[in-house]
This record gives C-alpha cells, structure tokens and sequence, in this order.
C-alpha cells in the first residue's frame, strides 16, 4: 500500500500564488512518473501535470508558463508550484504516484484525498 498526503490547498485571489505538496510513504522500492491532476466543478478530471523519474516534465497548455512541477526523490515528494493564478484554476488538485513495490516489484497507480484550491476574482 501507498500513502499519499497532500497539502497546500486553499483560498487566494486571483494573481497570488500556491504551493501544493505530496508526500508518499509505504513499501515503495521507487517511483516512477508523479503527476497533478484536477477537477473543477461539473468537469472531468485533467492532467495538469507530469515529472517523470529523469524530471522530464509535461504541462496542460492552459498552466504552461504559469505551474511548475517539481520532485523530491529522497523525500518521495512532489511539488506544484502555481503562480499567476485565474479563477478558473479554481478545482480540487490530486496526487498521483506510480511506484514500483518494494518485495513484490508490481506497478502501482495510486491518488491523494485531493486538496481544494480556490482562486477568487
């Protein structure tokens, strides 16, 4: 099993910026790809965006220039820093982690609780 916890969420007018965390624990031998998704209300889930083990990166056009994805492999935690803010940023933000399973050596697809960011106009 992962544990993924995340953190950073929150209500900030449009043009400030926020901080999301995503802190993974368990019998985890490594983690692959870490990504952010979101969900707005009334819409499908989408890819924000995507670190892969190497740190390549992978934008959603409507954050490029604006989030930065970011990991921290000994702490198996991965960031997305979101400046310039718009209300519609405004979703819940979730992890998601693939790792590799300590013993087992399965590949595991695992998703945070989720964490609300809310940007106000």
């Amino acid at each position: 099993q992962v544990q993924l916890v995340e953190s950073g969420g929150g209500l900030v007018q449009a043009g400030g910026s926020l901080r999301l965390s995503c802190a993974a624990s368990g019998s985890i031998f490594s983690i692959n790809a870490m990504s952010w998704y979101r969900q707005a209300p009334g819409k499908q889930r989408e890819l924000v965006a995507t670190i892969t083990s190497g740190g390549n990166t992978n934008y959603a056009d409507s954050v490029k220039g604006r989030f930065t994805i970011s990991r921290d492999n000994a702490k198996n935690t991965v960031y997305l820093q979101m400046n310039s803010l718009k209300p519609e940023d405004t979703a819940v933000y979730y992890c998601n982690v693939r790792t590799i399973m300590a013993r087992t050596f399965e590949t595991m697809d695992s998703w945070g609780k989720g964490t609300l960011v809310t940007v106000s106009s």
